[in-house]
Parts: structure tokens; sequence; C-alpha cells
């Protein structure tokens, strides 16, 4: 596939993952982005083999176990958003992370979740969709 088809590719995909919430920076702005839409968003994420709800989850689990918040923020809201993962479903992700990465790793996401659930039941309400 030509590159600059993965290109396209993969910013058609980042925009599905976080359902437009994040906005691809254009060809040639910084490399580094260039090679995440090309590779990440173009190769990994438009694999069939797990659904991009199931790579989510797999995706808090590694960013909450490592305490990435800002990232973990980003990714809740977007499963929320998607409708891959609902508030209680979400909650949920944090009993898990609390049991296999430690209560203060999980617990220091509490109020990150809760805001990402405001969040979106704000937008949905904006829109008329909730």
């Amino acid at each position: 596939m030509a590159d600059d088809d993965r290109y396209q590719r993969g910013v058609e995909m980042i925009k599905e993952v976080y359902a437009g919430d994040v906005v691809a920076p254009p060809k040639g702005t910084m490399a580094f982005s260039d090679l995440m839409l090309e590779s990440l968003f173009a190769e990994v994420w438009t694999r069939e083999v797990l659904s991009i709800r199931d790579r989510r989850l797999i995706l808090l689990g590694a960013i909450g176990a490592l305490g990435e918040k800002d990232t973990f923020a980003i990714q809740a809201k977007a499963s929320l958003k998607r409708g891959e993962l609902t508030p209680a479903q979400l909650r949920e992700v944090l009993i898990m992370l609390a049991n296999y990465a430690g209560y203060p790793r999980a617990a220091a996401l509490i109020g990150i979740v809760e805001q990402q659930i405001a969040a979106v039941a704000n937008e949905q309400k904006e829109k008329g969709d909730g």
C-alpha cells in the first residue's frame, strides 16, 4: 500500500477510534504523527481479529496500569462516545485495574472517569441525544 494510502487510511481510523475528537495533523507536519497514522492506525487498529472495543479495553488496562491519566481520559471518553462501554462498564474497568495494577493507580483514575462520563452526557444533551 502506498504511503499516501496508508496515511489516509490512518486518518480515517483515528477519526473513527476517537469519535472525531482527535484530529490528525496534515501529512508532513511531524514525522512522529505520520508514522503513528501510517503504522498504528492504518495497520494495527484496522486489523479485524479484535474489534475496536476489544483493543480499547486492552489499551485502557495498559495505560491505566502505567498511570497515564491524560491518555486514559481520551480513551475513556472515546469508549463512551462510540458506545463501546457504558458508564457502569467503564467504572468496572477501574475495579479490575485496582486488583491487578493497584488501588492507588486505579483510585487516581476515578475522577477522570467521572469527568468523562459527565462530559459525554453533556455533549449528548446538547445534541439532543440524551
